[in-house]
């Protein structure tokens, strides 16, 4: 937003009378100016933004109360903590079926070791072919017993990790809300996003802010720009980039000059506004031009200036 300050009229100005030659241009001061607005409900509880302190990027200028948004969070994770207790214990349900394997395969091992003998002593025929028979038994049991077994602890993993899945589904929508609210919370801090001068302040403390409340208006006044307009027949001799002698008034009716640079150009014609006092120059068309100029503390937003193009011979 800017406030847009216009010279009351096209008229010989200082320039005249201190003597020197009649400026090419006439126009006002304007600075980019910000409205900075809340972006969090409640109170203000602390608030240090005053009218003229001028502010660095990201520097905390208050506080919104953040109570609510806090013991909402703390709910939620309260919330995530019951369900996280509901979580099975995978590992250790799936452990008893690892021993009951453990087992089986020591069984399994003393059985073919057991084999091992009977059929060597079965050839000394010290051993009868039912004994290896009944061993032949026991083995083809215990390897469907861990046959079993296994299937039994594959099934389980699976339905175990099923819940648990869809335990977690139910945490990470909370843990969204969770990052939501942290991220109003952090909203809750009032800093400045940009770094100027404070112009106007808005709020005070104690009062209530709610989403899009102005707070304060802000404004980087190290650059002006001078706003001017100039006729059709003057767009040849300027140009983008092109420096350019910036005049204000000076004490003793004397003119004081500062250096300038040309930003902007615009590229319609319009009216000369109408504050503009004689008829003639009511009705002439005209170009606005943005003339970037460094501030040394003497500029203000509306003060008037003088536009001055470089003549032949010149140097800006």
């Amino acid at each position: 937003m800017k406030y847009l300050f216009f010279l009351s009229a096209i008229l010989p100005l200082s320039a005249c009378s201190s003597g020197g030659p009649a400026a090419d241009a006439y126009g006002n001061f304007e600075a980019d100016e910000r409205i900075i607005s809340a972006e969090a409900n409640g109170q203000i509880l602390v608030f240090t933004a005053e009218e003229g302190q001028t502010l660095a990027a990201g520097q905390v200028v208050g506080r919104i109360d953040s109570t609510q948004l806090v013991l909402k969070k703390d709910q939620l994770q309260a919330a995530i903590r019951a369900i996280a207790a509901k979580s099975p214990a995978i590992s250790a349900q799936l452990a008893v079926f690892e021993k009951q394997a453990r087992n089986n395969r020591l069984q399994f091992d003393a059985l073919q070791r057991e084999k091992k003998r009977v059929e060597a002593l079965l050839k000394s025929d010290a051993a009868t072919p039912k004994q290896l028979d009944d061993l032949n038994d026991q083995i083809d049991l215990a390897e469907g017993q861990l046959r079993l077994i296994l299937e039994q602890r594959d099934a389980a993993s699976a339905t175990l990790s099923t819940q648990k899945g869809g335990l977690l589904a139910e945490i990470l929508p909370l843990q969204k809300q969770i990052a939501q609210v942290d991220d109003q919370i952090a909203r809750c801090r009032l800093v400045s996003p940009v770094a100027g001068t404070v112009l106007t302040r808005y709020a005070e403390a104690g009062e209530v802010a709610t989403y899009g409340k102005p707070l304060y208006k802000i404004a980087d006044l190290r650059r002006m720009v001078l706003r001017a307009y100039v006729a059709g027949d003057q767009l040849g001799s300027i140009r983008l980039g092109q420096k350019v002698k910036v005049a204000i008034d000076a004490p003793a009716d004397s003119l004081r000059e500062l250096k300038g640079k040309i930003a902007w150009i615009s590229p319609k014609a319009e009216f000369t506004p109408k504050v503009i006092q004689t008829r003639d120059e009511r009705v002439n068309l005209v170009y606005a031009v943005k003339v970037e100029v460094q501030n040394d503390g003497s500029l203000k937003i509306g003060m008037p200036g003088e536009l001055h193009f470089a003549r032949s011979g010149e140097q800006n």
